[in-house]
C-alpha cells in the first residue's frame, strides 16, 4: 500500500453531484401518503465529501449545480458542512439539480430520483483543468459522474491530471442504471475507469456488472488487484465484504443496528474507510470503520446529516463488538 501514502495529507478532491434530498416525514411515512417532507443535502459525491469532513478530513467538490434556488440550497449546504466549493459552477438555462425523494423505511423503501437535464453532467474540461491537484491527497470519483458527456470526458481528464500530480485515484462504482444510455456503455466506461484506479469499491452486483456476468464479480475484483490496484472492496450487503490487496484477502461482517432505512450506507462506508486509511490504520481496521459508519447512517434519518463524526464513530466501535464474517 505504499502507493497510498499520500492519503495521509487528508485533503480529498471529490468529483460528482450535489443534490437535494426530500424525506417523507415522519419516518415510516409512505411517499404517496406524506403531508410534509424534510430537506437535506444529497448526491453520492456530496455525501462522501460530508462523510470525510465529519471524520476530520478536508474535502473539495468539483461539479455543477443549477443556477436557481435548488442549486443555491446545495451551495449553502456545502458551506454548512465545511466542504470547499470553489470548483462548483452554477449552470444557467434548462439545467436542473439532482432531486431525490426518499422514504425512511426499511421494508419496501421507495426512492424517486429526478435527473432530467442534470446540471452535474455539464461539468467540462475547463472545470477540471482549473483545479490545483497538487494541493490534494487523492481524487475520488463515483460512477455516476461518467454516465454522460461532457462530464465523462472531464472526469477522465481529471484522472489524467490527478495521476500526473501523483494523486491516488479512488473509484466508487456507484452504478445507477437510469443515468446511462445503455448497460453496455455503462459496463465499458466503468470498467475503463476501474482499471485506472488504485482503490475500487463496489457491491457484488456492481462488480458483476463490470465482469459482464453476475457470477464473476469477485473474479473481476481480484483481476483489478492483479493488474495493479492497491485495494478492491467487494461489498455483499448483509453478508459483509471481501477486501482484496496484492498480499492479502479477507472477509469481514457487518455491524448490526436498528436500521431505519437502506440508503446512505455506501457513501458513509467510503468516507469512513478512506479517512481511516488516511489515518494510517491497518486495512482490516479501515474496512471495519467504514462498516461501522455505514451501520450508523442507516439507523438515522437522512444521509448527509446522518454521517457520524470521529467521536461518534469511536464511541460506536467501543460499544459494539466486532462483526464476525459469515
Amino acid at each position: 500500500m505504499g502507493g497510498l501514502a499520500r492519503l495521509s495529507g487528508r485533503s480529498f478532491l471529490v468529483l460528482g453531484r450535489a443534490g437535494m434530498d426530500l424525506y417523507a416525514d415522519p419516518p415510516g411515512a409512505r411517499m404517496e401518503e406524506a403531508t410534509r417532507f424534510t430537506t437535506a443535502l444529497g448526491g453520492s459525491s456530496a455525501n462522501i465529501a460530508v462523510a470525510l469532513t465529519r471524520q476530520g478530513c478536508q474535502a473539495a467538490l468539483v461539479t455543477c449545480v443549477s443556477d436557481d434556488a435548488i442549486g443555491r440550497f446545495c451551495l449553502n449546504q456545502l458551506d454548512r458542512y465545511g466542504i470547499d466549493r470553489r470548483h462548483v459552477r452554477a449552470v444557467a438555462g434548462e439545467a436542473r439539480n439532482s432531486l431525490a425523494l426518499v422514504e425512511t423505511r426499511l421494508e419496501d423503501c421507495q426512492s424517486v430520483i429526478y435527473r432530467n437535464g442534470a446540471a452535474d453532467f455539464a461539468m467540462t474540461l475547463a472545470d477540471v483543468e482549473a483545479v490545483d491537484y497538487s494541493a490534494h491527497s487523492a481524487l475520488i470519483a463515483t460512477g455516476t459522474v461518467l454516465a454522460a458527456e461532457p462530464s465523462r470526458g472531464a472526469a477522465f481528464r481529471a484522472f489524467d491530471l490527478a495521476r500526473a500530480a501523483g494523486l491516488p485515484l479512488i473509484f466508487d462504482i456507484d452504478h445507477r442504471p437510469y443515468s446511462w444510455p445503455s448497460a453496455q456503455v455503462a459496463s465499458d466506461v466503468c470498467s475503463r475507469a476501474a482499471a485506472l484506479c488504485d482503490v475500487i469499491v463496489g457491491n457484488d452486483v456492481e462488480f458483476g456488472f463490470l465482469a459482464g456476468d453476475p457470477g464473476k464479480g469477485l473474479e473481476a475484483a481480484r483481476a483489478l488487484v492483479t493488474a495493479g490496484a492497491a485495494i478492491a472492496v467487494y461489498k455483499m450487503g448483509e453478508k459483509g465484504a471481501i477486501t482484496l490487496a496484492p498480499d492479502d484477502e479477507f472477509e469481514t461482517g457487518i455491524y448490526r443496528t436498528a436500521a431505519l432505512k437502506p440508503t446512505g450506507a455506501g457513501d458513509s462506508f467510503l468516507g469512513g474507510f478512506i479517512a481511516a486509511l488516511a489515518d494510517g490504520r491497518p486495512l482490516r481496521e479501515a474496512v471495519l470503520r467504514g462498516s461501522a459508519a455505514a451501520a450508523i447512517v442507516v439507523s438515522r434519518v437522512g444521509c448527509a446529516p446522518a454521517m457520524p463524526d470521529r467521536a461518534e464513530l469511536d464511541r460506536f466501535l467501543a460499544e459494539h463488538p466486532g462483526p464476525d464474517a459469515d
